[in-house]
This record gives C-alpha cells, sequence and structure tokens, in this order.
C-alpha cells in the first residue's frame, strides 16, 4: 500500500472521527439493531434494515480511517525547511494576474482538502501547477473557463 500523505493536524481530525465512530456511533447503531430485532420479523422490517445499512457505512469508514492512518505519512508544516519551495502542507499566497485578486491555499491530502477552509488536495489541478515553485513564479492553472494565470507572491509553512 502506497502512503497517504496528511498535515498533522489532518491526521488528528481522521482520528477524532475514527474515536467517535468507534465510540460513539456504532455502539448506538448496535442498539437501534438489536431494538428493531426485537420488533419481531425482520424480512419486512424497514428500521431493521436502515440499522444495519448504517452499521455497514460506520463499519466500512473504520476500515477505511484505519487503513489511511495506518498508511499516512503525517507531515508537520512548520517543521519544513523547503527554502521557499511550494510542497505539500505549505500555506500558498497568489495574486490571479487578470483579476489582481489575492487568495491564499493551504496544500493539504484529499481527506482534508475544503475550499471553503482554503485548502486544496495535493491531486488538484492548482496544487499540482504549484508544487515545486517558488515566491516570483507565475503558474497557469487549467480551470473549467480556461487556463488562469497566478503569480506566486509569498509560501509559507504554517
Amino acid at each position: 500500500m502506497s502512503t497517504v500523505p496528511l498535515t498533522k493536524f489532518g491526521a488528528e481530525l481522521l482520528k477524532q472521527e475514527l474515536h467517535r465512530l468507534k465510540t460513539k456511533e456504532r455502539p448506538e447503531v448496535i442498539s437501534a439493531i438489536a431494538e428493531a430485532r426485537a420488533q419481531g420479523d425482520l424480512s419486512e422490517n424497514a428500521e431493521y434494515d436502515a440499522a444495519k445499512e448504517r452499521q455497514s457505512f460506520i463499519e466500512g469508514r473504520i476500515a477505511d480511517i484505519d487503513g489511511k492512518l495506518s498508511a499516512a505519512q503525517i507531515i508537520d508544516p512548520t517543521t519544513l525547511d523547503a527554502e521557499g519551495r511550494v510542497v505539500f502542507g505549505a500555506t500558498v499566497h497568489l495574486e490571479d494576474l487578470e483579476t489582481d485578486q489575492k487568495v491564499s491555499y493551504q496544500i493539504v491530502g484529499e481527506d482534508e482538502a475544503d475550499i471553503k477552509e482554503r485548502k486544496v488536495s495535493i491531486t488538484s489541478p492548482i496544487a499540482r501547477a504549484l508544487i515545486g515553485k517558488y515566491a516570483g513564479d507565475v503558474v497557469g492553472v487549467q480551470a473549467p473557463a480556461g487556463v488562469r494565470e497566478y503569480e506566486v507572491l509569498d509560501v509559507q509553512y504554517i
């Protein structure tokens, strides 16, 4: 299995989700299954079917998170020394050369990506275009409306 890059913060979020699934949601669904079983005929018991489906989802998610955490390469951006180069975990400040709009993104793992939080996946087009660049570089990013050009203003490891 290949390694899964995660920031230290992202790994903590996955650990918290795993803990919640194992200690709260798993016991709740087991109780719901037992309660539905007590109602009798399982062949026409919608509550039983829904609880079993929920249990299947929870167990799948637990296995998924366990797998990701066991294969995780956890990176703490504050300890990086990439000499100003854009790398995984870096926060990049950009300026759109067409609109002069400034924007910042942190490059994170796929499970951590959240555009509202300005966190983009390492596999996203913008992150792939930025990796290896330095402040002052201009990068072209393929967007649905065509190629957008950004200037890298600053790279931080925070």
